[in-house]
């Protein structure tokens, strides 16, 4: 069992920043995968990235470049920098841990089933 809490959201300007920050309690140790998933209202919840217990990671497209996952194991915690938030960035965002599937965290994206979610924050971007 994993407890997952987000916080760091609110509302910015376009260009502008925001850190995410997802803390995590319980049985981390079964948990190999963390990351990030969105959703905006009337569209798919998508992934937004990933990293591996050993630092990998893993982004949308939409996201490159403008986004840092990290992580902090002495605090337990997942982090996500947004900079260069644009409009389209605006979607509640989920923080979610899983074990690792045989190649790692290949499937985290695409399969949604499985591992533990957090409540979402609310991530907000004017134009």
């Amino acid at each position: 069992q994993v407890q997952l809490v987000e916080s760091g959201g609110g509302s910015v300007e376009s260009g502008g920043s925001l850190r995410l920050s997802c803390a995590a309690s319980g049985s981390t140790y079964r948990y190999y995968c963390m990351g990030w998933f969105r959703q905006s209202p009337g569209k798919e919840r998508e992934g937004v990235a990933v990293i591996d217990n050993q630092g990998s990671t893993t982004y949308a497209d939409s996201v490159l470049g403008r986004f840092t996952i990290s992580q902090d194991n002495a605090k337990n915690t997942l982090y996500l920098q947004m900079n260069s938030l644009k409009p389209e960035d605006t979607a509640i965002y989920y923080c979610r841990v899983t074990g690792a599937w045989h190649n790692g965290c290949v499937y985290f994206f695409r399969y949604e089933e499985g591992g533990y979610w957090g409540q979402g924050t609310q991530v907000t971007v004017s134009s």
